[in-house]
């Protein structure tokens, strides 16, 4: 090897040597001893522990209803924030790029909330909820703000979508924004020129340029929402009972209150990245398509 390539991959390797090792140390090896120990029956405590194979992974799928019931109960989430949040922060981007006056000021009320705490966040809307809206039914003619909003396991789940929108729609506007920045202005001109009117020039001609957006938008929500824990946890607690439980709370439960289980919340947590896993790479390869053909 020349001597200048040498000094060229060696220089390289110094500069990222630093950042690969923290990678390494803070979350690589945690998350291949997280893999090892899925197959014991380690509590977290003892030095002993006992390898039992894929024990863990068939009581987790086949013999915990909670477990399952948190699976389910997660997918049904992730749908919704992929649809919902994507969907509002996507129209927010639009109104605020169509505006000529008061765009820094739109930019701000909306992404304010994302600048909060997660956890804050929800012991906000628990005050809101529990306090604020019944006043407010009380005192006006919108009686259906009145529920029971985090006791009711009817009710609940959508108290904790309110407050994940509230939180998170902001963060994917700005991106969203960025990317209509980005849209040549002499496509859309031509495409008026042509007679299409602004639907038909956002579906045909927008779109189709912030489709990198889109998949990166989609990327972040899907993973965010499989690993959504503090709004739950400040909001509801995965109640009332185990109703609005997801999965980080009922790994978080097995490893700290069922008799420290940290194998077996190990194989729940390998679970969990095997399924983000799958559902990134689907994610990524059908909108990686869509890129292409747009």
């Amino acid at each position: 090897m020349p001597v200048k390539s040498y000094k060229k991959y060696l220089s390289l390797f110094v500069f990222v040597a630093p950042a690969f090792i923290l990678y390494a140390i803070f979350l690589l090896v945690p998350t291949l001893g997280g893999m090892f120990y899925s197959f014991t029956d380690w509590n977290g405590l003892n030095k002993a522990y006992h390898f039992i194979g894929v024990a863990n992974f068939v009581e987790a799928l086949s013999e915990d209803p909670d477990f399952v019931h948190s699976l389910w109960f997660t997918l049904k989430y992730v749908l919704f924030m992929i649809i919902l949040q994507n969907g509002i922060a996507l129209l927010l981007a639009v109104f605020i790029e169509s505006r000529k006056r008061s765009k820094g000021l739109f930019r701000t009320i909306f992404f304010m909330p994302n600048m909060i705490s997660t956890i804050i966040s929800a012991f906000m809307w628990t005050f809101i909820f529990s306090s604020v809206l019944p006043q407010l039914a009380e005192k006006t003619m919108l009686t259906f703000l009145d529920q029971s909003w985090i006791g009711d396991p009817k009710v609940s789940f959508y108290s904790v979508i309110i407050v994940s929108l509230w939180n998170g729609v902001g963060y994917m506007m700005i991106i969203y924004l960025a990317a209509l920045q980005g849209v040549p202005q002499h496509l859309k001109e031509a495409a008026v020129i042509d007679g299409a009117n602004p639907f038909q020039t956002f579906k045909n001609v927008t779109l189709p340029m912030i489709t990198h957006a889109i998949t990166i938008c989609f990327f972040l929500t899907l993973n965010g929402a499989f690993k959504v824990f503090e709004v739950v946890y400040g909001l509801t607690g995965g109640g009332p009972g185990r109703s609005t439980q997801v999965i980080t709370m009922n790994i978080y439960e097995e490893a700290f209150s069922n008799n420290f289980r940290y194998g077996y919340a190990s194989a729940k947590s390998v679970i969990l990245f095997a399924i983000i896993l799958i559902f990134t790479l689907i994610q990524i390869t059908v909108m990686k398509r869509r890129e292409v053909e747009a």
